[in-house]
């Protein structure tokens, strides 16, 4: 079924087709049919981060950024839900078009630049939902905030979505924002993180609850760059670790339709890099962090190859994309039976 529906969808501009399948999507869980779409949750509980997950494969930040669609994506069978990138005012983000398909190779380009209604309108999403599984919300910085101020975005963004998120990320990976990788390096990070767990720190006193702090990184790094980031993050004591976000390489497209369009690459052709960093960073950092693990998955094995690589999680998007519900149910299914 859901190879007709993509086929009619993929004749549409990739934007809009977008929105018409989450509307329709947030239709079919009103009128109770989510069924027709997505197989049973596969049950299969794992704790991470200090939170109970039913199964290990969740939606990734990005497909749903405003938390509009949470109760329809929560019926898919998901172990959980990361909405955002939110930022902590409203931004229209880069000029249409900007979302490419690369049909042959499964995958997705795009410059989207933080397009969101700002953290208020996600949070007053979230209170209209009824969803009360896992709910992961990500956060990011103003494309017009200096990035030397971008902690000031990261720090307003913590302590609104505080009470509402069971998990938080903070993105420093997008390539779509001019100057935020620059982010993920040096004494910049140390600064970043160092403001980040003082932040976490007070809210947890404030709530009364610890929530997990998670950063999502790029693909694009040197066996340097994950040491240094490996022993940084150690040293934070940060709660997660998100790998990976969209890369810059066109290596494995080239020559394809919409390849060189500019933005972040995702699908398929991230599959090998994401899951090499994945291994690499969970080795540097001695199991001592969970990783989310992201990044090309698109069928049972590949996710299977995140959790062999070491993540303890893995999201799908641009698999989610093309291959629909079935992948949620196949992935989940396919990790279990890994473990027995």
């Amino acid at each position: 079924m859901y190879s007709l529906l993509r086929s009619i969808l993929f004749q549409l501009d990739a934007e809009r087709s977008h929105h018409l399948s989450l509307n329709s999507l947030n239709l079919a869980n009103k009128l109770k049919l989510s069924g027709l779409l997505a197989k049973p949750m596969v049950s299969d509980p794992a704790e991470v981060m200090g939170i109970k997950f039913p199964n290990r494969v969740g939606l990734a930040a990005g497909l749903d950024k405003n938390g509009e669609y949470v109760d329809a994506l929560g019926s898919l069978g998901f172990g959980f839900v990361e909405v955002g990138t939110v930022t902590p005012r409203p931004q229209p983000g880069n000029p249409k078009p900007r979302l490419f398909r690369i049909k042959e190779a499964e995958a997705i380009v795009n410059r989207m630049g933080f397009n969101n209604d700002g953290v208020e309108q996600l949070l007053e999403n979230v209170n209209q939902a009824a969803y009360n599984g896992v709910l992961g919300i990500n956060i990011g910085k103003n494309f017009d905030t200096p990035v030397e101020k971008a902690v000031d975005d990261y720090l307003i963004g913590m302590e609104k979505i505080y009470a509402k998120a069971d998990y938080m990320v903070v993105n420093i990976s997008s390539p779509n924002t001019p100057g935020l990788r620059d982010l993920q390096f040096g004494e910049t990070l140390k600064a970043l993180l160092g403001s980040l767990k003082e932040k976490q720190v007070q809210l947890s006193q404030e709530y009364g609850v610890y929530k997990p702090l998670a950063i999502k990184i790029a693909p694009d790094l040197s066996s340097d760059n994950i040491q240094e980031l490996a022993e940084t993050f150690t040293q934070f004591e940060l709660d997660g670790v998100i790998a990976t976000n969209t890369t810059f390489d066109r290596s494995q497209v080239e020559g394809m339709q919409n390849a060189d369009e500019q933005g972040g690459l995702s699908g398929k052709p991230l599959t090998t890099q994401s899951t090499k960093v994945i291994k690499s960073l969970v080795e540097a950092m001695n199991h001592k962090i969970p990783v989310i693990g992201v990044g090309g998955i698109h069928n049972a094995e590949t996710a299977v190859e995140k959790i062999e690589a070491g993540a303890s999680l893995v999201q799908v998007y641009s698999g989610f994309i093309y291959e629909g519900p079935k992948l949620i149910h196949d992935a989940a299914l396919g990790i279990k039976k890994s473990a027995s």
